[in-house]
């Protein structure tokens, strides 16, 4: 990676930092989207940095002593940060844009800060069948199905019931079916679930590679979309018609227009 892109990267990552100061343009939340599946990432940061403090070999073994229930704020707060970032960016939105779907995003943000919350104190408490346990059942069933329906109806536009394209939309570049692996990883959490079983850093690691699936599936289907609604409002065009003719003076006063269209920055739908 060249340097220039190492400072865009950098740049970003404040201004994920930053949300809700600054005008929310496209670049800012979609990297607070692909941030968002780094929260079982972020959450285990406090277990790897005090692994790497207390040894590998101590005895008792590293996992033992840095997944105490006493220390849960602190992976509760790295994890949660992304949705939080994307919490602020949804407000900031609908201040500026005064849309009630951009509240209703921020919904789903608050659903998933609510769901690890409750999955930390849950953890907290020994991870029993008690209180929290169905609390942190119920947040998750809430933020799982939340989320599934805003990547269907909003992020992709699907599930359109008059569409050319039953169940999908009129207009289609990739493929002509519902992706509900998407739907099925979002509940993931399932996997904490039982009592017995491997330990809890591998469903966290499994948790973590199912993820990393599902935003690459969800990138795919999100772009599509964003170029079809770009379409629609006569920002870009799907293709250009072959052949054209090089040598009409009428192509040489559109180029400046071209490019500045193409240098506009696109903007959810």
């Amino acid at each position: 990676m060249v340097r220039p892109h190492r400072w865009w990267l950098l740049r970003n990552i404040a201004r994920q930092l930053s949300s809700g100061w600054r005008r929310v343009e496209f670049t800012d939340f979609w990297m607070g989207d692909q941030f968002c599946s780094l929260a079982f990432t972020l959450g285990n940061l406090y277990f790897l940095a005090c692994a790497y403090s207390v040894g590998f070999d101590a005895h008792p073994d590293p996992w033992a002593r840095c997944s105490r229930p006493h220390a849960w704020p602190v992976p509760f707060i790295l994890a949660a940060l992304p949705l939080l970032a994307r919490l602020l960016q949804s407000f900031r939105r609908y201040s500026d844009s005064r849309l009630i779907t951009h509240l209703i995003n921020a919904g789903k943000y608050g659903a998933g800060i609510s769901y690890y919350l409750s999955y930390y104190l849950w953890r907290h408490n020994g991870a029993g069948r008690g209180p929290t346990f169905v609390l942190w059942c119920l947040f998750g069933v809430l933020y799982s199905t939340y989320a599934s329906a805003w990547d269907l109806l909003m992020d992709w536009s699907v599930l359109r019931p008059h569409a050319k394209v039953p169940l999908l939309r009129s207009e289609l570049i990739y493929s002509g079916y519902i992706p509900i692996s998407n739907v099925l990883i979002r509940f993931v959490w399932v996997l904490f679930i039982p009592a017995r079983g491997p330990s809890v850093a591998l469903r966290s690691f499994i948790a973590a590679m199912l993820e990393i699936v599902r935003r690459f599936q969800w990138n795919i289907y999100r772009l599509e979309n964003e170029h079809l609604g770009n379409m629609d409002q006569y920002r870009i065009t799907r293709e250009v018609p072959l052949p054209y003719s090089f040598d009409d003076l009428s192509h040489e006063t559109d180029i400046g227009d071209d490019d500045e269209l193409l240098e506009r920055e696109p903007v959810a739908r």
